[in-house]
């Protein structure tokens, strides 16, 4: 890449991995925004001093998030994520060893890095509601819709660490706002 500006963008519309173009407000551009969004996100989480193992795992995960960009956006390579939500699954297991069992809904709040954490999540949402939407325009394999619906859940479990970790109590929800 010579240079960062090309120009070609600045009729609205977007070059992508395939060759095609498409419009910057598409279903596929929103998703790949949102895409960028989350990765931006875990990376300002992980500017927060994280435990070893965990910015390890997030800075794997923002990798995946590139590949499931260049996914979205036409570049050939076939499912690169197969097995990847099963390795999410084994460390949401293994955190959850450490931590009490649910018995309501809990805020997303607590220590800096696990309000950071949930709302990286929250966005983690937002991208899987755009890749489903995008599935009409460009087909979103089962593997990438899978990994982002269990990365949502690995961002929960790692707010719920890292509040204990700094001593925080969950603030449980206490329904209808009773205060």
């Amino acid at each position: 890449m010579p240079k960062i500006y090309t120009r070609a963008g600045d009729r609205g519309d977007t070059g992508l991995a395939d060759g095609g173009r498409a419009g910057k407000d598409s279903a596929v551009i929103a998703a790949l925004g949102d895409i960028d969004e989350l990765g931006a996100c875990l990376g300002v989480l992980r500017a927060e001093g994280l435990p070893a193992d965990m910015d390890a795992c997030l800075r794997r995960i923002q990798h995946d998030l590139f590949d499931i960009g260049a996914a979205l956006a036409g570049a050939p390579g076939g499912d690169i994520l197969a097995g990847r939500a099963r390795g999410l699954e084994r460390r949401i297991d293994e955190m959850e060893r450490g931590l009490p069992p649910l018995k309501a809904f809990i805020l997303p709040a607590g220590a800096r890095p696990a309000a950071l954490c949930q709302q990286a999540r929250a966005v983690c949402r937002r991208a899987e509601r755009a890749i489903v939407a995008c599935s009409a325009e460009r087909e979103a394999g089962i593997e990438i819709r899978r990994y982002i619906n269990r990365l949502s859940d690995y961002l929960f479990v790692a707010a719920r660490v890292l509040n204990k970790a700094a001593g925080r109590e969950e603030e449980l929800w206490r329904g209808k706002a009773k205060g």
